[in-house]
Order: structure tokens, then sequence, then C-alpha cells
């Protein structure tokens, strides 16, 4: 199996189920947001996922192609940015979570986001018949 495939096959059901658990809970996730960014070293353990994730997605596979697979060079770009903020910028982390997930409209729209991408990987990972 191919890395994009496999990046595709783990990443598309992890995000399907957190969009699902968003939208179905987004009193509780907004809680928990809002109670993790005022715990340190949780912004630093996340950031510690973040780069990680992202640079294994950017090393199993990274190019800037005019389909589909661009979505994983883009998911692990925003991985390693979102990691190198939080692990140096922690309390700017805070400021923007806090304001970002304080707003009623933000948690549909990301859960939203993030339930078409999971959607997305997940039919080019497991149902889509191609060649690369």
């Amino acid at each position: 199996m191919q890395p994009l495939v496999f990046i595709a096959r783990l990443i598309g059901p992890l995000f399907v189920v957190l969009g699902v658990g968003i939208l179905l809970n987004q009193a509780v996730y907004a809680d928990m947001i809002g109670q993790a960014v005022l715990i340190p070293v949780l912004i630093y353990l996340t950031g510690m996922l973040a780069l990680t994730a992202g640079v294994a997605m950017l090393n199993g596979y990274h190019a800037w192609t005019a389909d589909w697979r661009v979505v994983i060079t883009i998911l692990g770009w925003i991985m390693v940015i979102a990691g190198i903020v939080r692990i140096v910028l922690p309390a700017v982390t805070a400021v923007l979570a806090i304001g970002l997930y304080s707003g009623s409209s933000a948690m549909p729209i990301v859960a939203v986001i993030v339930l078409v991408v999971g959607v997305f990987l997940s039919y080019q990972g497991y149902f889509r018949m191609q060649t690369l």
C-alpha cells in the first residue's frame, strides 16, 4: 500500500468520527476546548502530537499536485504549523482557541469541514479504484 493511501485511510475515518462527534456534542467539545486551553501542558502535548503527525504525513507524502492528493500535503502542513505554534506560542494558542470556539457558529462550521474532509479522504483511501 502506498503511503498516500495509508494516510488517507488513517486520517479519513478519524476525521469522520471527530466531525460526527462535534456535531452531536457541540457544547461538550466547546467545554473541553475551553478547559484544555487553560492547562499549558495540554497545549504543549497537543503541539507535540500535531507536529509529529504533520511531519509523519509529509514524510509519507509531500507533493503539490493538481488533484486530490494535495489535500494530504495541505493537512500535513497545517498540522506542522499548528504544532509549532502550540509549542512556541502556547499563550497565543489559548487566546485564539477561546476566541474562535466561544462563538456559537464556530463548532458546527469546524465539524462540517472536518466531516467533509474525512469523508473525502475515506472515499479516496478505501473506495476509489485508481493507480497512482
